[in-house]
């Protein structure tokens, strides 16, 4: 049983002191003081039953991060309140926003949450208008601007994604033209040969050769010459094919080392058609098996640009988790890697001649999580856009991976740009805080960020910076919580809304 409350004792604490002497009697009838033991007072995310007002004592107020307990503050300072400060807001599902421990045994005010609620309508109730519109309209002004948040996010990735769309789509287009063409002539040169020019085991012979030239170009594509090699082959070709009088020697010697052939195949196709029919045509030989060739070449080109083409339909479908679930396990390297792949050339790997250099250094032992797969690509398309942005286009962006103990895992997302200013390091991942131009940024992503790695993954994000090497980290746990279904009621509150 509490002690009794007693109004002038109320009124010495800052927040009652305006009230009047009937509102303070409302108070003390329906709250009591009670004094309770070092230990925990309060426990976050659990149901907010009491508003506490400190009369004597002292506290330390907690925030859950990263699977620790975050201090967010410490005071004996005499009307300190915490608990259920909020339950005036109707139609909210009411906890302790943070938990509360006490250091040693201490005396609180202690009101009843429906009664906190009850007298705050009453007797306040233009406040809890304007503290109740407050704190809704924020949230949903949050979600709004989150949500064109993702959408300014999103045209960035679909900018990317059509214009690498583009590339493989003009090769296929431009292929498939040139092996219109080029089949028009393979037709009009095999009615030549077959004209009288070749006898029929010459273009068996010949036939034969060019069942193992197809061969050899699929073979090719395995096998990459470097600049010089090339070069040197091309010479050597196009050297014997002009001392056997073959015109357009060295239009046909690029395509023949594209092909993966050099003077020993064309020594063969001489010895070949020589020994069936001396006096057939090698010059006709030559320019059907470069036809062929040439076939071969589009035929690949097409092929390799439509595995292009699926392959990035698939990462943009992995980084979407359109095929999954939204709480599902997944491997973090391949989020990363689809989320990378959504930049485009903006981002390279070490020289390929891309603006943005991407350096890895990867732990590939890391196990799966079991989180919000769609969500975490958010979490790094915002990062990574911010790195590029920080580093104007131009530098080193660096990803690392590792075990941070037994049941998280730590993703670092790195840039060797400028730097954040000491004075706003602090203010980075505040709601609507940002350095942009005006109108070009809407403080927003950070804010996103966090929420998806602190509030829904019970991860941790922080930064570090100094000019030429900023990281973002972030932890997270092997396994964040799993959605709340809600209850045959709740769905049917939520159909009639």
């Amino acid at each position: 049983m509490g002690e009794h409350c007693v109004r002038d004792e109320l009124r010495t604490l800052f927040l009652f002191e305006k009230l009047s002497d009937e509102q303070l009697d409302v108070l003390c009838q329906a709250g009591s003081i009670e004094r309770f033991p070092e230990g925990p007072l309060c426990t976050e995310g659990e149901p907010a039953t009491c508003f506490y007002v400190m009369l004597e004592g002292e506290l330390v107020m907690t925030k859950r991060s990263g699977g620790v307990d975050i201090q967010t503050g410490r005071t004996s300072q005499r009307g300190v309140y915490c608990g259920a400060w909020s339950a005036y807001v109707p139609g909210e599902e009411h906890t302790y926003q943070a938990s509360v421990r006490l250091t040693k045994p201490s005396k609180f005010f202690v009101l009843d949450a429906d009664a906190f609620a009850a007298f705050m309508r009453s007797e306040f109730p233009m406040a809890v208008h304007l503290l109740e519109g407050h704190m809704v309209g924020g949230r949903r002004q949050s979600q709004i601007i989150g949500q064109r948040e993702k959408l300014l996010a999103l045209g960035t990735i679909t900018a990317g994604l059509t214009h690498q769309l583009n590339n493989p789509a003009a090769a296929t287009a431009r292929a498939t033209s040139d092996l219109r063409e080029t089949v028009g002539k393979m037709r009009h040169k095999l009615a030549m040969l077959a004209g009288g020019k070749f006898t029929p085991e010459a273009l068996s012979v010949l036939v034969s050769i060019q069942e193992e030239v197809a061969e050899q170009v699929a073979k090719s594509k395995s096998v990459e010459l470097s600049a010089l090699e090339a070069s040197d082959r091309e010479d050597a070709i196009g050297d014997w094919l002009e001392s056997h009088d073959i015109i357009g020697a060295w239009d046909y010697a690029p395509t023949f080392v594209d092909a993966g052939l050099d003077t020993d195949w064309l020594e063969r196709i001489l010895a070949s058609v020589d020994e069936v029919d001396a006096t057939a045509s090698l010059q006709g030989a030559l320019g059907w098996l470069k036809y062929t060739i040439d076939t071969e070449l589009r035929m690949n080109e097409i092929a390799e640009a439509s595995k292009r083409i699926s392959a990035l339909l698939t990462d943009a479908k992995h980084y979407s988790q359109m095929d999954r679930g939204a709480y599902q396990s997944a491997n973090v390297h391949e989020l990363l890697r689809s989320t990378i792949m959504m930049f485009g050339d903006k981002i390279g790997h070490q020289g390929k001649g891309r603006p943005i250099t991407l350096v890895k250094e990867t732990d590939q032992t890391l196990p799966e999580l079991v989180c919000y797969p769609g969500d975490l690509n958010q979490v790094w398309t915002n990062l990574i856009e911010n790195a590029i942005q920080a580093m104007d286009g131009h530098g080193t962006l660096t990803i690392r991976t590792a075990r941070e103990n037994e049941d998280m895992i730590r993703v670092e997302i790195c840039d060797d740009g400028p730097g954040i200013p000491q004075d706003i390091i602090e203010r980075i991942f505040t709601p609507f805080f940002t350095t942009k131009p005006f109108g070009e940024g809407t403080g927003l992503g950070l804010d996103l960020a966090w929420r998806i790695v602190v509030e829904k993954h019970h991860g941790n994000m922080s930064v570090r910076s100094q000019p030429g090497d900023t990281r973002f980290i972030v932890t997270l746990p092997l396994q964040a919580p799993a959605p709340i279904t809600p209850t045959p009621g709740e769905l049917a509150a939520a159909g009639t809304e």
